[in-house]
């Protein structure tokens, strides 16, 4: 038996006429994790499920992007959402030719990290790259969503990025209370 634990989750590992099965078991009890482990051997040993089939390839970044994310940002999302954030955003991961090829199901959080360095280096603001990056994540989530992947990989966004906060003066105070 050969179940082992990714985070909070138990995952099970095992050759089947010189295939490997790899799968989470998606239970954070190892004894649950190890009786799935037993049926699925019992189940393909029994003839009852040969070897599970891979989902077909999924689209390019680019295609999914331009056919399926593309015309739902433009139709769901507010003009001013599409204009300023989103195709800014979409442009910036298709220009960078690295991820915009990759199939969805093929991205990481490392693509995603050297994107982001690649954006840097380009000499813009942390709040910028991590805009792009909130595109990426969006677009992802999306094709978790609609069907098309599984699961998306997890961005994480740089840190640094300025706030810009207010603290209003006591007239400022008196006129917002007034109106």
């Amino acid at each position: 038996m050969s179940v082992f634990k990714r985070g909070r989750i138990y995952w099970y590992k095992f050759m089947w006429n010189g295939e490997l099965i790899r799968e989470s078991t998606k239970q954070s009890n190892d004894r649950i994790a190890r009786q799935m482990e037993a049926a699925h051997r019992t189940s393909l040993a029994k003839g009852e499920v040969g070897i599970r089939e891979k989902k077909a390839a999924s689209p390019t970044l680019i295609e999914f992007g331009e056919n399926r994310f593309v015309p739902w940002a433009k139709s769901t999302t507010a003009q001013k959402t599409w204009l300023d954030y989103y195709r800014p955003g979409f442009r910036a991961i298709s220009s960078y030719k690295p991820i915009a090829s990759l199939r969805l199901n093929e991205i990481t959080g490392e693509h995603a990290a050297e994107f982001a360095a690649w954006r840097l280096s380009q000499g813009l603001q942390v709040s910028s790259v991590n805009s792009s990056l909130q595109v990426l994540r969006r677009i992802l989530h999306l094709a978790v969503d609609w069907g098309v992947i599984d699961q998306a990989p997890k961005i994480k966004l740089l840190p640094g990025e300025r706030h810009r906060e207010h603290v209003i003066n006591p007239e400022e105070e008196a006129r917002y209370v007034s109106a």
